[in-house]
């Protein structure tokens, strides 16, 4: 484990779960609770195939096999750098059998693997539609938050390309697009089945929203009770300590 090289501005993190650690660059887009949610929301029956669509530097992957029981996970992140980390990240706690990273583009997921051949697929995709914040094309957080490599449409158009029949897409994004997702999903056959709105404070508007599709599933959703982040500033309320592993 020691011996996983580390480059300039990146560090290792404590995931909490199974002693599993992770590789972060302090300059480049770090994972947040999103991230983490999604982990905690998805559901992975035993012997899954899972794909995780833009993972960036592993964290959903390395996470789902701490919770799971999933028999093989793949990676899918656009960004060398990140897909660099991710895979030192998946030798630094020996999950080389278990998990693999692939460079490739979201938008061609459809041909760098067999179709219909995951039971699962996640994604925490870039949000944002507008130029707001961006400071370059290449820049790894704009590429993270914004639709600059990929849209949303893209992204479930090749989840219900990768996914088998019966199969679950899982998704964070943001409410201000609720109604777009849900057009989106339909048009590709996805129907919606579960959904969570997240709050940061029990009086707040919801900041993100969970979302389960399965592929092929017949028109009926579950909302899911609000899920609040905190109980007062900087402390989490037991649901987010239980999803965090604390």
């Amino acid at each position: 484990m020691n011996n996983i090289p580390l480059k300039e501005n990146e560090r290792i993190d404590d995931l909490e779960r199974n002693g599993y650690c992770i590789i972060q660059d302090t300059g480049r887009f770090c994972f947040g609770m999103d991230a983490v949610l999604l982990s905690g929301f998805a559901r992975v029956k035993d012997g899954a195939r899972v794909l995780d669509m833009g993972t960036g530097t592993g964290i959903i992957p390395i996470l789902l096999e701490a919770k799971t029981k999933a028999a093989h996970l793949t990676g899918l992140e656009i960004q060398e750098d990140s897909a660099d980390m991710a895979r030192r990240s998946v030798r630094l706690n020996g999950l080389e059998e278990k998990i693999d990273i692939v460079t490739g583009d979201i938008k061609e997921a459809g041909s760098l693997f067999d179709a219909a051949s995951f039971d699962v697929v996640t994604c925490n995709p870039p949000y944002m539609t507008d130029k707001h914040g961006l400071t370059g094309p290449n820049d790894a957080r704009a590429i993270a938050r914004h639709e600059i490599l990929c849209t949303l449409e893209d992204v479930v158009a090749q989840a219900a390309k990768l996914l088998k029949p019966g199969g679950s897409f899982f998704m964070v994004h943001r409410p201000f697009r609720l109604a777009e997702i849900m057009v989106t999903l339909h048009d590709h056959k996805l129907e919606p089945k579960r959904m969570q709105l997240v709050y940061p404070y029990v009086d707040r508007e919801p900041n993100m929203v969970l979302i389960e599709a399965n592929r092929g599933g017949r028109p009926r959703m579950t909302v899911e009770k609000p899920l609040i982040i905190f109980s007062q500033p900087g402390v989490y309320m037991p649901e987010i300590r239980d999803i965090y592993g604390y």
